[in-house]
């Protein structure tokens, strides 16, 4: 009989005897691996914390009791054992679960995360509001040992460890973020007790006590009690201590007989207290455990073997990237790169194998990589910062006050850019059209496909100042290569086609379903001109108005933000002019995108070739009725009044 299928909400679980949870947690596995198979997602993250989040929601009494994941990404066994079991084949799917924490789909979810480093301060948040509220529950805010390299991390405890409230922060210590760890404070976490000499003592002590009769075994025990002890004393207990933290651990995440008496006491705890639990990435699929940096966040893979249920046809945007940046990087010995903890994400491991001494990975902390690249460039050097669009957002002070104010020639390669599927809502890349054109001395670029992709990558990384070109998550287009990359014109876009109806200005992955759309508006003898931007700042406003002089209305077509974003910016350059026309600006609205495949997303919100035609038909007939009925009115109104045709 199974025993996931009667919990419908943590009272179940509580009815449960410790003595069944090692069953649970299998079922829960097994559920998992076939929902994440089927549909992707992050299945190492979750899978490595079934028990933490069993014993959590046993001993807490949610959701009177606050939990807080940060990112949040882990959270699957959390929504099975909160109501979702019946829904969880619909997660990261159009209309279904969300594979982030979300207030909106359950009162379980007490924070909306999908960026690492925001759990402490949020879940401090949520502790202060207790105290003015005078309220009386417990929060608990579980942090991976990767968000520790967050500034903000650090922040939150600074703060909640400088007071003396009620506060749990479990770090679940799994030596991972999305790529392996990196700097001093994964250094100090991950120093343990593993030297040679070591080992074999342990070992031989151990064999020793055993063979003391009757209490040989329980002289171990506490033996090793005693070394656990010893190991926090040492070792990572002492940092959070000076933070202001009472700490426990480390712990096995995965031992019930650990966690659950340990949980318990820290639980009566006053005041801040650490518990620090370690667990490992992947338990119970060997695949996701020898690869856990690919099984972060997988697509749908076949369970039997661990690879991908379907092959890409084409290279990735994201990899045609980085075959640009190395060829640039060959030119030119000043130019590095630079990440936040995504160096299999952004590609960026390519780029290391063939010059490991030019790459680096600051973990997450997008932030300090964009500062880090200012200061390099002040010293002459070309950094090339590598982050997905949502990610920059963190990081936005940094390229203004940082990087743009000086002028220094930092390079942007903002993957990720537009709609992004199945992260949905806070990993959408929406708002970088926006949030980056109006900042001064900023190129702002964006290619239609993987060839041009390369020549913008070496005209950001050849220009004297800021630059950025984003390009979209999946699969290039297949277009033929040129054989190198050259630097296009700075703010000069290109007119693919003429016409003198309608122009469509569109930038990025929307030119070709333009070109596609204007091909199916000439069969019904509209004329429409299409001009590919390339560039949302500088803008090429010399071809945008001679083509728009040309034509009795106007469209421009992004995969991004409408308010403030390219289609702005056009509308902006017609305004100076005193160029009056019908216009319209397609692009996604002004609120925050669900989670969906991108072709379903792309046509609900008009970006389609279809979706292009459908608005330059009704934009160009309101038009030509509009101008119908002026002729019509001018004419009625040229003509003599009833008196003077009787006189």
């Amino acid at each position: 009989m199974s025993l996931l299928k009667n919990i419908h909400s943590p009272a179940d679980l509580k009815r449960l005897s410790p003595e069944q949870f090692p069953e649970l947690c299998q079922e829960i596995r097994e559920q998992i691996l076939a929902v994440v198979s089927n549909v992707g997602g992050h299945l190492a993250s979750n899978l490595g914390v079934v028990e933490l989040t069993v014993a959590l929601q046993y001993l807490l009494d949610s959701p009177k009791d606050k939990i807080v994941w940060d990112t949040s990404n882990q959270a699957y066994t959390h929504k099975l054992l909160t109501g979702r079991r019946e829904q969880f084949h619909t997660l990261r799917q159009y209309g279904g679960l969300s594979g982030f924490c979300k207030r909106e789909e359950s009162v379980y979810d007490t924070f909306n995360a999908g960026h690492a480093g925001t759990g402490v301060s949020a879940a401090f948040g949520m502790v202060e509001a207790r105290e003015q509220r005078g309220e009386k529950h417990k929060v608990v805010c579980v942090v991976g040992d990767g968000a520790m390299t967050a500034g903000m991390t650090l922040e939150g405890l600074h703060h909640a460890g400088g007071t003396n409230k009620d506060f749990i922060v479990v770090l679940n210590d799994n030596q991972m973020s999305i790529s392996r760890n990196v700097g001093a404070i994964s250094a100090y976490l991950n120093r343990t007790f593993t030297g040679e000499f070591y080992a074999r003592m342990r070992e031989e002590t151990g064999q020793l006590l055993r063979k003391i009769p009757h209490i040989g075994l329980e002289v171990q025990k506490i033996a090793r009690r005693a070394e656990e002890l010893a190991k926090g004393a040492i070792l990572p207990g002492l940092l959070f201590e000076e933070l202001g933290f009472q700490y426990a651990g480390p712990i096995d995440g995965h031992n019930f007989e650990h966690l659950l008496p340990t949980l318990e006491n820290v639980l009566k705890m006053k005041g801040p207290v650490l518990l620090h639990v370690i667990t490992k990435k992947g338990l119970g699929y060997q695949a996701a455990m020898d690869n856990p940096v690919w099984f972060h966040a997988c697509p749908p893979f076949v369970r039997e073997t661990g690879v991908p249920a379907k092959k890409a046809v084409r290279p990735s945007y994201t990899s045609m990237a980085v075959d640009a940046l190395i060829k640039v990087a060959r030119q030119d010995k000043r130019v590095v790169a630079i990440t936040a903890a995504m160096c299999e994400g952004t590609g960026l491991n390519a780029f290391e194998k063939e010059f490991p001494d030019r790459i680096y990975d600051v973990g997450i902390a997008e932030q300090h990589a964009v500062t880090f690249a200012a200061g390099m460039a002040a010293q002459g050097m070309k950094p090339v910062v590598a982050l997905y669009s949502t990610f920059l957002q963190r990081a936005y002070d940094q390229v203004v006050h940082d990087v743009a104010t000086q002028n220094l020639p930092v390079t942007f390669c903002i993957d990720r850019g537009g709609l992004v599927a199945e992260d949905g809502t806070t990993h959408h890349g929406a708002f970088d059209f926006a949030f980056l054109r109006h900042v001064p001395n900023m190129v702002v670029a964006a290619p239609k496909d993987e060839n041009e992709l390369q020549h913008m990558i070496k005209t950001c990384v050849s220009f004297d100042g800021p630059a950025s070109v984003r390009y979209a998550r999946g699969v290039s287009l297949g277009v033929p290569m040129d054989p190198e990359p050259t630097a296009l014109p700075i703010g000069k876009g290109e007119l693919l086609r003429e016409g003198t109806d309608v122009a469509i200005v569109a930038i990025g992955v929307t030119v070709w379903p333009a070109m596609k759309a204007a091909e199916r508006l000439a069969q019904e003898g509209i004329s429409a001109a299409v001009v590919n931007a390339r560039f949302a700042k500088p803008l090429d406003s010399e071809l945008i108005l001679k083509t728009a002089k040309n034509v009795r209305c106007l469209v421009t077509v992004e995969e991004g933000c409408k308010m403030g974003g390219f289609g702005s910016a056009v509308l902006e350059t017609l305004s100076e002019a005193g160029l009056m026309l019908r216009t319209k600006v397609l692009g996604l609205p002004d609120w925050y995108i669900e989670q969906g495949p991108q072709d379903l997303l792309r046509e609900r919100y008009g970006l389609t070739a279809d979706g292009i035609y459908n608005s330059v038909k009704t934009l160009f007939g309101a038009g030509v009725v509009a101008d119908d009925a002026a002729r019509l009115a001018s004419l009625v109104g040229s003509l003599p009044h009833g008196d003077e045709q009787g006189s």
